[in-house]
């Protein structure tokens, strides 16, 4: 994300509702608070490689969302694919 440009932040828990998006980690559906404003912010950022992706869609997600110390693995390896399936779609 620029340092400009700020996310909006939900106004209410009628929109932060809203901004849910279920994926699967490991073999559990979860539901991510913000995630599809952070997949195109990390896009955007145009970083290359595996470990940067992930590292800024881990630290993005954190942020919103509450993930186990134990199943950051899951999540990363879950967000980083999210990721790649949103690169196809554009």
């Amino acid at each position: 994300m620029e340092s400009d440009k700020k996310r909006e932040k939900p106004c209410c828990a009628a929109e932060a509702l809203r901004r849910v998006r279920r994926i699967e980690v490991g073999e559990v559906v979860v539901g991510l608070t913000m995630l599809d404003d952070i997949l195109a912010d990390t896009i955007a950022l145009n970083l290359s490689g595996e470990i940067a992706i992930g590292d800024e869609l881990m630290k993005q997600v954190k942020i919103y969302n509450y993930i186990p110390k134990e199943a950051e693995p899951l999540y990363r390896a879950a967000l980083l694919l999210a990721y790649q399936n949103e690169v196809k779609k554009r």
